[in-house]
Formats: C-alpha cells, structure tokens, sequence
C-alpha cells in the first residue's frame, strides 16, 4: 500500500450543489497517521440524514461533499501505534472521526456530545482537509472511532447498526430501558424505526408500533415483531392506549404534532425525539405536567455503545431488514428513501460497483 507519508486517491460518489444528486469524484485522502487505519470500504448503509446534508436542508453543507456514515470495510493499512487492529480487520466507521478528547462528555465516554466532535463528512479534520463519507472506496480514521465486525455478523447486516442501530440503543441503555417486562412505543417505522423494534424486542419489551396508516401494520406485527400496531388518526384506539407506555422511540424526520405521542405515556414516561427536523415543535405544558413526563433527546451513541450494540445484536441474532444496491443505483435510492420507499435500509454495495462511472 506504499508508505504512510504518501498520499492517496479515493474515489467517491459526491454531491456537488443542493440538488443532492450524486456522481463520481476524485479527491484526496489524507495521510495515514501513527494512529490511523486505512479502511477499503465494503458496504455503506444509506440514512436519511445524509439527505438532510446533500440538499443543505440544515443550512450547514460544503460541497463537494461524499456521503454515507454507516460505513463498514477491511482494514488494509494501520499505523505504527494502532493496537486495536490488524490489517484484515472487517471494521465498522458510524457518524464520528473526532473530538477533542478533554472536554468533560470526552472524558465520560459520551464523545457524540462533544462540542468540538468532527463528522466523518462534510466537516473540516484537524489536518484542514473536508472530511468525506463512506461511499467511496477508501477512508483513513482514527483507531479510537473504529469498531472492529463481530466474528459470524454478515458485513452488510452490521452497517445500519452504526447509526440506526445504535441511535436505538441508546437512548435504552442510558435512560435505564434495558431491562425486561417495559412497554415502549416505536413512532415511525423506517430505518431507525424497524431497528428499534428488533431491539426493543430483543431486550425483552412489549413494543407498540405507531404510524400514520394502517399499511405497515402486518409488515410491523408478522415480519419485525412487534407486539400491537396503533394508527394514530385512530382516536378511539389512542383514547384506549392512553397512559400504557413506559417510553416512546420518536423516530419521525419531519415537523409533527406531540401531543398525541404524548398522552400515550405512562406518568414518568419518555418522549425520545430522534429525528432531525429543522422547525420548531409544539405542545402545551399541561401534556408533560400532569404526569411528569419528559421530552428528551438522544443523538447516536457513544463509541462503547456501539460496540455494544454489535454484540448485542450479534448474540441475540437481531439482523436489519436491508436492500442492496450499487452505487449506480444511489440517486434513485435516494429518491425512494425521502418516499419511504424502503424496506428498511439501503445499503451500498460499495466494494462491488464501479465507482468511475
């Protein structure tokens, strides 16, 4: 692979302007530093906040930006003083290339809520070069925000466990929900949506899927386990379910009303909004005060999550309901992904496609 001084070339697949669309891109990478891996990139999974960046809807976007953070691959170069892997190495790169590794949620192992984190796209590393995403052929990262593949996990199974997977896992594990014998409620049944119930139900949770019709119903209760199915135009139904969820798992990326959601808990209960929506919420107060019930937040995980989350899932056998594309194939993907057309996660096969054309 030549040595660590000498730059490389990736090719990745890059939005150039807020239309979003894709195509080839030569760029390149930065140099492999002592704490470096260099990864080949296998598979990427696609999420709906890469299209929140290709189309600038945060306001914060810089193109030429290549996407894709549910990255997974083999390690084919590591640096002198990498001691987690090995070349060989099937390895996971979620949302996260870097922090500042002195602020207090650093020092907490909480490295998401890092106020100086780096994305592992469409931000600026510390050497000043963009940093660019997964669906490309190559990237070099930092050991500390690798994860190595479990032994017997299918690659492309392990690639929406880097952020849908983990993004579940969570908000569970800290606020005290993975425990056995909890009601928790999974609003919106996409990506993340569809991990949350395998999770949820994997850690022993009677699980209630809401959605705004009734056509993932038998898709929710037959296929993905779920316990009980709720529309929530159904007044009578919600009326009935008031006050019967420990949780709910908010999984929805646009504006929508809370307080439906809201009613639905149990005194104590969690609102947990997971999706990223840029206008404002709203309710009235009396929804949370009388029950002291919470909206809360949660933003991926933590790296120790993530390792978590693998094995996890890996020895509950808990697998993600995926469609492979090429890369070819990634623009129409995108389409069908800001549709919900999707059943319930794209995932790039990256290694496979030809990405110069």
């Amino acid at each position: 692979m030549g040595s660590l001084e000498v730059e490389k070339t990736a090719i990745g697949w890059a939005a150039r302007d807020p239309s979003g669309v894709l195509s080839p891109y030569t760029y390149t990478l930065r140099n492999t530093g002592p704490d470096d891996v260099q990864v080949k990139i296998l598979y990427c999974g696609l999420c709906h906040s890469d299209l929140h960046q290709v189309k600038n809807d945060l306001g914060m976007s810089n193109y030429p930006m290549v996407p894709g953070h549910e990255v997974v691959g083999e390690v084919v170069e590591v640096g002198p003083e990498v001691t987690k892997f090995k070349v060989g190495d099937i390895v996971g790169v979620g949302l996260l290339v870097g922090c500042c590794k002195t602020c207090r949620p650093c020092k907490q192992d909480i490295e998401q809520y890092c106020a100086k984190k780096i994305w592992n796209c469409n931000d600026v590393y510390t050497d000043g070069k963009p940093t660019q995403g997964g669906f490309a052929n190559f990237m070099v990262v930092e050991q500390k925000f690798v994860v190595k593949i479990p032994d017997g996990m299918a690659p492309e199974q392990a690639a929406p466990l880097l952020c849908a997977g983990v993004t579940v896992y969570s908000p569970l594990n800290h606020f005290g929900y993975n425990q056995s014998g909890l009601r928790g409620g999974i609003l919106g049944l996409g990506g993340v949506g569809h991990m949350g119930v395998k999770i949820a139900k994997a850690m022993g949770h009677h699980v209630t899927v809401i959605s705004s019709s009734d056509k993932k119903r038998q898709e929710a209760l037959d296929h993905l386990g779920a316990d009980d199915y709720l529309v929530s135009s159904d007044n009578e139904k919600m009326q009935e379910a008031a006050d019967s969820l420990d949780y709910i798992i908010d999984t929805v990326p646009v504006n929508h009303p809370l307080e439906p959601y809201l009613s639905l808990l149990k005194v104590d209960g969690k609102l947990i909004l997971m999706g990223v929506i840029n206008t404002p919420l709203q309710f009235v107060s009396p929804m949370v005060m009388l029950g002291r019930k919470s909206i809360t937040g949660s933003f991926i995980g933590s790296m120790k999550e993530t390792e978590e989350v693998l094995h996890f899932c890996n020895e509950k056998g808990v697998t993600s309901q995926i469609e492979m594309v090429k890369m070819d194939y990634i623009n129409t993907a995108m389409e069908r992904l800001e549709k919900n057309d999707v059943r319930y996660r794209f995932v790039v096969d990256v290694a496979g496609s030809k990405l110069d054309q």
